[in-house]
């Protein structure tokens, strides 16, 4: 019945709702409910004795021990170990000395009702961890996987990169890759929160966890299944709790210091009163500290705060985003300044081009020779130069590429030096004559100016919405770090709605441009960035919260990354930081609530109108309704 106690209250050992039983369920409960009836059972019998206090106090007592053994056993448990100052030893020395004072069905009374109080605790804690685990329950039976002429079923961890799998109707894709063959609707749900049905077909990517509706895939492996994204999102959500928030980490060392603190005021209550107060009676007095024993158990507290970023962090991954720790809760929820990566955060990042002028060359010449140059890098402006061209490129024609990043590249076409890429990149080269245009790719042949490539990128829909948004919660700035140029990103600093940006930055000059944004904000305030590419990774490590796009974003970025957005979608920014201003709202509730009920019954219980029957349902019922108000922001959805 205890266990609770040794998973979730700071006073014994520490530990986070996270670390409840993972198999913990209805069975759980049942087979422990047994002797907790019988003491129920026991506890009534004994008024009909009350003329027969021997007959009273031995079903009393049986009753006590049937219900509040394990209290006992964690109590003397310890006690060795040198904890003695826990709820165990609180409940332990309460109910004895209520046996002492005579006193027999409250001392019955108190631990019975103390364990069903606990019971209730446990469930609500072991129903949000089911939830949860419910919500994110993405590990695929199995992979059916081409051996052969053959397809067998296979565990999907076993499976290797390349590999071909087949996904029928109803199934979960079991890893990330890319369809080859099949036409069918997916439910994207639990790794991006979006209700709508996605339609995957030939060359589109499909992510471990999405579950196909209708149809048949064939789909080429792409990564290993602990690499998949599915395999992502379980292991953030079960190691999130590692990283306790400030509120939560308080709360651990408030009780630590809390249950001594009381134990002392106990102890002074019932020896100094009857000494200093004329005609105070030692009996009466003894009596009040215990009632004030069974009222201070700080189970409420250190079990509900805990709990309650638990459930912040569950209900956001109901949404499609995932914190990796309670204290990135905490942080999201203060967030001042938000600082955006340009491309495929804000925009789509799929460039197309627009307009080619040439400097003597015809078109269709210059964009061959960039294609060619381009034709290695992994860069989305080499793809748009790739897709624009749309046929076959001799590659033997080039050699000696040479790619600096954020730059551009050189290279030997047909024997010929070209360099591609920034302004800057073609002037420190020491080309001349360049004829500048905005959102223009330069290009250079044997040092001289041989054309500009305009490549132009769109803002994502949801783009204006969530800039609005946010400053309608009160985030004081917006502004973006990219490494575009400045015409190319003042426009879309313009179109989005955006404070100011700051244009033509490499990865080191993003994270100076960071550090300078942190120190002229306030203290109160927290910074977050916004990136999806792994030149973002080493700005969204130095950023108070990193929020990476995880469905399109590097693996670098979503590593590097506190909060990852699984739909790519801007507007889940300002959702994550609604469902973060929410979850605190509750532990502050829960704290409030807890302290305000508790000094009440305190006092009342010292001036002697409180017992130890009305201090147990105080204790209890501040305890149940923290945990469930910790429950509610599981369900919560952020009207963004």
């Amino acid at each position: 019945m205890n266990h609770s106690h040794q998973h979730s209250c700071g006073c014994c050992g520490g530990k986070t709702p996270c670390a409840l039983p993972q198999n913990y369920h209805f069975k759980h409960l049942a087979a422990e409910k047994y002797p907790l009836m019988a003491a129920g059972v026991l506890f009534a019998f004994s008024f009909f004795f009350n003329e027969l206090k021997n007959i009273q106090f031995a079903l009393c007592f049986l009753a006590w021990f049937l219900a509040g053994k394990e209290v006992l056993f964690h109590a003397v448990a310890n006690f060795k170990k040198g904890k003695v100052l826990d709820e165990n030893f609180l409940m332990t020395i309460a109910t004895v000395g209520a046996f002492v004072l005579g006193q027999y069905p409250e001392a019955a009374a108190v631990m019975i009702f103390y364990q069903v109080g606990e019971s209730f605790q446990e469930y609500a804690a072991g129903s949000s961890r089911r939830s949860i685990k419910a919500l994110l329950d993405m590990r695929p039976p199995f992979a059916r996987v081409q051996q052969g002429d053959k397809w067998q079923k296979v565990n999907p961890q076993k499976v290797l990169p390349g590999s071909l799998i087949a996904v029928h109707s109803g199934e979960k894709i079991p890893l990330d890759g890319t369809v080859i063959e099949g036409e069918a609707y997916v439910d994207t749900s639990a790794l991006t929160g979006e209700a709508v049905p996605r339609r995957l077909c030939q060359g589109a990517t499909a992510l471990g966890g999405f579950i196909c509706k209708d149809g048949k895939l064939i789909i080429k492996v792409l990564r290993p299944y602990d690499q998949s994204a599915g395999a992502k999102i379980l292991q953030l959500v079960e190691h999130a709790a590692s990283k306790k928030a400030k509120t939560e980490s308080f709360i651990s060392r408030f009780a630590r210091w809390y249950t001594p603190l009381v134990v002392g005021a106990a102890v002074a209550v019932a020896v100094l009163a009857p000494l200093l107060l004329p005609g105070a009676e030692y009996k009466v007095w003894l009596y009040r500290a215990l009632v004030f024993l069974v009222i201070s158990c700080p189970c409420a507290l250190v079990l509900s705060v805990p709990l309650g970023f638990f459930g912040g962090i569950g209900g956001m991954a109901k949404n499609g985003i995932l914190v990796k720790g309670g204290n990135y809760v905490e942080a999201l929820s203060r967030v001042g300044l938000l600082a955006a990566d340009k491309t495929g955060t804000l925009t789509q990042g799929v460039f197309e081009v627009s307009f080619i002028k040439t400097n003597g060359l015809p078109e269709e010449e210059l964009l061959e020779i960039c294609a060619l140059a381009e034709h290695a890098s992994s860069h989305p402006i080499a793809k748009a130069l790739l897709r624009a061209w749309g046929k076959e490129l001799d590659v033997s024609r080039v050699s000696h590429i040479q790619e600096t990043a954020g730059l551009g590249v050189s290279a030997k076409v047909d024997g010929q030096k070209v360099l591609i890429g920034k302004l800057s990149f073609l002037q420190s080269q020491g080309v001349k004559e360049i004829i500048p245009a905005a959102n223009a790719l330069y290009c250079a042949i044997n040092g001289r100016f041989a054309g500009v490539i305009i490549i132009e990128d769109k803002l994502k829909k949801d783009a204006q919405q969530a800039v609005f948004t946010l400053k309608k919660q009160g985030v004081k700035q917006i502004v973006l770090l990219t490494g575009d140029n400045a015409s190319s990103a003042q426009k879309i600093c313009q179109e989005v709605g955006a404070d100011a940006c700051y244009a033509d930055l490499l990865p080191a000059d993003k994270v100076t441009q960071l550090e300078k944004l942190k120190a002229a904000l306030p203290a109160k305030y927290t910074l977050a960035f916004a990136g999806d590419g792994i030149n973002d990774a080493p700005v969204l490590a130095r950023a108070d919260v990193g929020i990476a796009m995880g469905a399109l974003g590097s693996d670098a970025a979503v590593e590097a990354a506190d909060v990852v957005l699984m739909s790519d979608e801007p507007v889940k920014i300002p959702q994550a930081v609604a469902c973060a201003r929410f979850t605190l709202r509750i532990v502050r509730q829960n704290i409030w609530i807890a302290l305000g009920i508790k000094t009440v019954i305190l006092l009342l219980g010292l001036t002697g109108h409180a017992n130890l029957w009305e201090a147990v349902f105080a204790d209890v019922g501040v305890s149940v309704a923290a945990v469930l108000n910790s429950c509610r922001p599981l369900t919560y959805k952020p009207r963004v």
